[in-house]
């Protein structure tokens, strides 16, 4: 499985992180938005060694978009900065997938969002305005051949130019917190 390393904080002003990811150097990739469709999962355990592993079990669409992508991640629940292992398959045919996992696994929740995508080297900078959560700034560093010393210095000096040392890091995912309101 692939790896990366993710921070997750909300934040009050999304605006306010435009001038630091000039400062970065970042630059703006895409904007889109996302309906992730989690699923319940038959076995919840994890393969990695973690004991607070949480496996996710997703289907995203983005509007305007024919094709989706299926997504399985196991992450730990934690407040820092933590390593997710993923895989991704490139979907054709979302609607008659999702009627199929729905019958097999059922809908666990739905989350909903607005997101800017910009990159720094092998970070993916996420800010997202969440449906019903509120506004959010999410890293993942993927780890794309870099020794692992260098993802994470590379994560750190994003959190820290960014500015994202300062706030409360959130440790779950947003279903989870959609699924705290319902």
């Amino acid at each position: 499985m692939a790896t990366n390393l993710e921070f997750k904080a909300q934040c009050q002003a999304l605006d306010s992180f435009y001038p630091r990811l000039a400062d970065l150097n970042a630059t703006h990739h895409e904007t889109v938005h996302q309906i992730d469709t989690y699923f319940y999962m038959a076995a919840e355990k994890c393969r990695t060694k973690s004991e607070a592993c949480e496996p996710r079990f997703k289907l995203r669409e983005i509007d305007g978009m024919t094709e989706a992508w299926l997504i399985y991640y196991e992450r730990p629940n934690q407040d820092a900065s933590r390593y997710s292992q993923y895989q991704l398959c490139k979907i054709n045919d979302p609607t008659a997938l999702k009627t199929l996992l729905t019958a097999a696994f059922g809908i666990k929740t739905i989350v909903r969002k607005h997101r800017e995508v910009w990159m720094f080297n092998h970070t993916r900078i996420h800010l997202d305005r969440v449906a019903d959560l509120g506004q959010f700034v999410e890293l993942e560093t993927v780890f794309q051949g870099q020794a692992e010393t260098e993802a994470v210095d590379e994560h750190q000096h994003v959190k820290t130019t960014l500015r994202l040392d300062t706030t409360e890091p959130i440790a779950v995912s947003y279903s989870d917190l959609i699924m705290r309101k319902s």
